[in-house]
């Protein structure tokens, strides 16, 4: 970063009035219209130094294209600042058109960046910040303005920079129009008309951090309870069983790889990000090479079908491109002609222990064998309470928010609250699915059989884990309805082996003798999923400070979806910007019309 670059980026800090906005402020929100790497580090490096910052400080920045990563990666001038852009820049891969949440300064920090054209990604965001910088080298007309007025509350703040202490007179003239009234040097959005809020349709007002119960202590509600907590959330995570990942977060590993499909369908596009923040997460979180693993995936798509969109922007090779050949490989040996692709950015986890980590962040208290058996909802001149009961009707706690992530039990809590929230008809139907994972110990003379990443595409296996028995490989998993007549064991085994003869011949042969039922071994659970195979995720009342809310129905996405989920949460909670577009967002709403089947979102 040069001295002048850095000097700029410093006045316009300086002329929007922070960090004195912001001080003693639980969150602040920063919209900048034209994301300028230097001044992103002079704010971050800011609000650092700031013994009275806020909480959390999120960044909202659009651009049309976003720096290239040698550009963050060019010493700027300082240590501090080196130190900045180096964090940043271990983020800086796969930028499509969209939105990119980055979470910096241990998730203190999220710069959602988003990738595109001006209005069109004004239209896209669902929250009213705090400050706007603009850009003078931005252009600004009726409709831009319009759309930047919606991400404004009465009271919020512009800056812009440039010599003049005025701006170009003629988006003066535009802004004026919508609302932004221009006096001494300074700017703010004032409209002399009072604000409608029929515009909006998922916009819930913030609710302070106060205290909030979670029911289920798997992935869906460990996340919620983390991201929670790290707002200043005080959270009671409540579950039937002893010890939290009981269900089907107990898996014993498992992938966290990105969707795809030709048209970059919704679902594509959802758990793109979703990987985005959970590799971020176990970075943070879990050591690498025991709790998990950049591993990379390889995917055999055996339909015959690349997969990827047929104009796929560079940017996406540094996510998902087409593989190359492994032909020479002694693996891949029998492997059928097909497409395959290369997820650079995906990863191997032990679910458990992620969710054993977020239970153990600051704020969050764990409470097994505590099964809630009845929700009871009460109102006061402060607030709602929400009162958890067991089975014999006495107290396990309370809280002024309450969070469903119990997966299919879900249902049964919500129905003894049908008669006071009758919009709960509405949920999409959920679904029961049991599956077995196979698993055994690397034996001596296996290497050469077994790829060195995991490989998905029927099926999947994955290598190597480390386990306190030694080196592991898992294989499977199947997908049984849980209305059906249960499957034996020995069956769900041969399944999986069956899979495997098809992904990846030479592995089969090699871990057959570990699939027969005297030596079988593994793990089962049941998973919930919706018709679309999408979470259901929102309130489950009107109105625009809702208490209850639902985080349920992940499906085998639960590590591609959960903490997305959790962050979408929290951002509606706390009316703060979305990790996604608010169009995308769209898919995941708890009460949305149920799709047919999943081919509805391919």
């Amino acid at each position: 970063m040069t001295e002048p670059a850095h000097g700029a980026a410093q006045t316009l800090l300086h002329s929007s009035g922070l960090p004195q906005a912001w001080a003693s402020q639980p969150t602040w929100r920063i919209l900048d219209t034209h994301f300028n790497l230097p001044r992103f580090l002079a704010i971050w490096q800011a609000w650092q130094a700031d013994a009275q910052r806020p909480r959390l400080l999120h960044v909202v920045a659009l651009t049309r294209q976003p720096p290239e990563l040698s550009e963050l990666q060019a010493a700027p001038t300082s240590p501090e600042l080196h130190r900045l852009a180096q964090e940043l820049a271990s983020q800086w891969r796969g930028l499509l058109p969209g939105f990119h949440r980055l979470l910096l300064a241990q998730g203190q920090l999220t710069l959602t960046l988003c990738v595109g054209e001006l209005q069109p990604l004004l239209r896209e965001q669902h929250f009213e910040a705090d400050t706007v910088l603009l850009d003078a080298d931005v252009p600004w007309d009726r409709w831009s303005a319009k759309a930047l007025a919606r991400c404004c509350r009465r009271g919020t703040t512009l800056a812009w920079s440039g010599s003049s202490p005025d701006p170009n007179p003629a988006w003066r003239d535009v802004l004026g129009q919508s609302g932004f009234v221009f006096q001494d040097g300074q700017a703010q959005y004032a409209p002399h008309w009072e604000l409608k809020n029929s515009r909006e349709t998922l916009r819930t007002q913030a609710t302070a951090p106060a205290t909030c119960a979670v029911i289920g202590a798997g992935l869906a509600g460990a996340s919620v309870a983390a991201v929670l907590a790290r707002r200043g959330w005080r959270v009671q995570v409540f579950d039937a069983a002893q010890m939290p990942a009981a269900g089907a977060s107990g898996l014993p590993a498992g992938l966290v790889v990105p969707h795809v499909s030709a048209d970059d369908s919704p679902r594509s596009r959802l758990s793109r990000a979703g990987v985005r923040l959970m590799l971020q997460e176990a970075g943070r979180l879990l050591p690498e090479g025991v709790d998990w693993a950049l591993s990379g995936v390889l995917e055999q798509r055996l339909d015959g079908r690349a997969g990827l969109p047929a104009h796929w922007p560079a940017a996406g090779n540094e996510i998902s491109r087409p593989a190359t050949s492994f032909e020479a490989s002694p693996w891949h040996e029998g492997c059928a002609a097909a497409p395959a692709l290369w997820h650079a950015q995906a990863a191997w986890i032990k679910p458990a222990r992620l969710v054993q980590a977020w239970l153990a962040q600051p704020g969050v208290q764990f409470c097994g064998n505590a099964k809630v058996n009845t929700l009871r909802k009460s109102g006061t001149s402060s607030g709602t309470t929400w009162q958890l009961l067991d089975r014999d009707g006495q107290l396990l706690g309370n809280a002024s928010q309450v969070v469903l992530a119990n997966a299919s039990d879900a249902p049964r809590l919500l129905d003894s609250l049908r008669a006071e929230l009758p919009e709960l008809t509405q949920l999409p139907p959920m679904h029961e699915m049991r599956g077995v994972l196979s698993a055994g110990l690397r034996q001596t003379g296996d290497e050469a059989a077994l790829p060195p990443f995991p490989v998905n595409g029927l099926g999947a296996l994955i290598p190597a884990v480390p386990t306190e028995d030694g080196l592991a490989w898992y294989a499977g998993a199947t997908y049984e309805a849980a209305h059906q007549p249960p499957a034996i064991a020995a069956e769900h085994h041969h399944s999986n082996l069956a899979k495997l003869h098809t992904l990846l011949p030479a592995a089969a042969r090699t871990l057959a003798p570990a699939f027969t039922p005297e030596a079988a071994r593994g793990w089962g659970g049941t998973r919930c999923v919706s018709a679309d195979r999408l979470p259901l995720l929102g309130p489950l009342e009107d109105g625009t400070q809702p208490t209850l809310w639902i985080n349920a129905a992940m499906g085998s996405r639960g590590l591609s979806f959960s903490l997305l989920c959790a962050e979408l949460l929290a951002a509606r909670l706390g009316a703060e910007p979305w990790p996604v577009e608010a169009s995308l967002a769209h898919f995941l709403h708890a009460r949305r019309r149920p799709a047919s089947s999943v081919e509805d979102l391919e």
